[in-house]
């Protein structure tokens, strides 16, 4: 074999090769990158700016440490010791565990929620999220829309231009992540995930013209960012897939399908107008008024559970919709569509009757709606609510 042959043949053969990493390499990337519009890049410190680390053994102690060096060395180990404790950041992995009730997940953490907020809070961040909405003292905190890149068909023509275009491709998805953090018994902490979705759908023949379209919640998806929550709450990535997977077999015990048949809520009318009757008690029935909350788009401003209220503010959600994104190449970049929302004030009641409960919605002051626009939109409420507890 001649020297062009054998130069021919190891070029094709490295061909091979770096095509077979591309395709391993696409096979195994995670079906989970987010990417919120407008995401800062890192904040990088210039090198100049980064203090040098000294060498303890030239550190001067302060007066009011002891003068003798085995005091001195003391000293030392101890702030050692105290600024490598983690155990005052990250809880141990025996204290956050995953529960389920239904379709419906939900961690319980052995924190309060003032000390759980922030790692949250940073959990989202460094997932690819910008921070949308948050109310620290309510214990919700709300992302900004964003797209699952891992989503994009990862082609030779996506992988070669479009690391620099990467603006021209779109999932037609957006998503949206609302983390909710009730205080529980002996200072624990119960840390909810609902998931909002929109799809971009053509409006006309000629697929000209595109809107976004609220799209069902993917419970399995929420699942996922618990258990990758998880792992920033201290769990090892093992332990919390193995959690995830016991409490998903655990959830269907014999006869489940039976009573899978039956509603869990009923509409009717009653004498403060149509109310939902949700065939639970009261426990578990306001942890699902939560979440229904949560995935129908309200914005719970305040929650008593003693008084069994919700104060929300309700917001069409095909109105949240459009302000959104844009399918425009010119919105995406400029971000130049900022349509303004508008949102009224409801209380939604939530109250035990016997092995069942109650929940209505009535005005602010927790009076029954009195105009006829109040009494449409809280029917439209009511028939949200009942899709997601029935």
């Amino acid at each position: 074999m001649s020297a062009a042959c054998r130069l021919l043949t190891i070029g094709l053969a490295a061909l091979l090769a770096a095509g077979c990493s591309a395709i391993d390499s696409i096979n195994n990337a995670s079906r989970i990158d987010y990417k919120s519009t407008g995401k800062l890049p890192p904040l990088e410190i210039p090198p100049e700016l980064v203090s040098p680390r000294g060498n303890e053994r030239f550190a001067i102690p302060e007066r009011t440490q002891a003068q003798t060096l085995s005091g001195f060395q003391t000293a030392r180990a101890a702030d050692r010791v105290t600024s490598s404790d983690t155990s005052r950041v990250l809880p141990a992995a025996e204290g956050v565990r995953m529960a389920r009730n239904g379709s419906q997940r939900w961690l319980v953490v052995e924190m309060p929620p003032e000390r759980v907020y922030p790692l949250v809070r940073e959990f989202w961040q460094e997932s690819g999220f910008l921070i949308g909405a948050e109310q620290p003292s309510a214990g919700i905190l709300e992302t900004d829309w964003a797209e699952n890149r891992a989503k994009v068909p990862q082609d030779i023509i996506r992988s070669t231009i479009g690391r620099v275009f990467d603006n021209l491709y779109s999932t037609g998805e957006r998503d949206k992540f609302r983390t909710r953090l009730e205080s529980s018994e002996a200072g624990r902490t119960e840390v909810y995930i609902t998931h909002r979705g929109l799809a971009e759908i053509y409006t006309d023949r000629d697929r000209s013209r595109t809107v976004w379209s609220p799209r069902p919640a993917d419970p399995e998806l929420e699942a996922e960012f618990l258990a990758k929550l998880m792992v920033k709450l201290g769990v090892d990535q093992q332990r919390a897939r193995a959690q995830v997977a016991s409490v998903a077999a655990s959830a269907a015990p014999a006869g489940a399908a039976t009573a899978a048949e039956a509603p869990r809520a009923r509409r009717m009318a009653s004498g403060e107008g149509e109310i939902v009757v949700v065939a639970e008690p009261f426990d578990r029935a306001w942890r699902r008024v939560g979440l229904a909350l949560d995935r129908g788009g309200f914005t719970v401003e305040d929650r008593d559970r003693s008084q069994g209220v919700y104060d929300v503010r309700y917001i069409d959600p095909e109105v949240d919709a459009k302000s959104s994104d844009k399918p425009g190449l010119f919105a995406r970049v400029f971000k130049t569509d900022k349509r303004p929302t508008s949102a009224q004030s409801y209380r939604i009641r939530v109250r035990a009757q016997g092995e069942e409960t109650a929940v209505s919605v009535l005005q602010r002051d927790g009076q029954p709606l009195r105009s006829d626009a109040d009494r449409q939109t809280g029917g439209k409420i009511v028939g949200l609510l009942h899709e997601q507890l029935r």
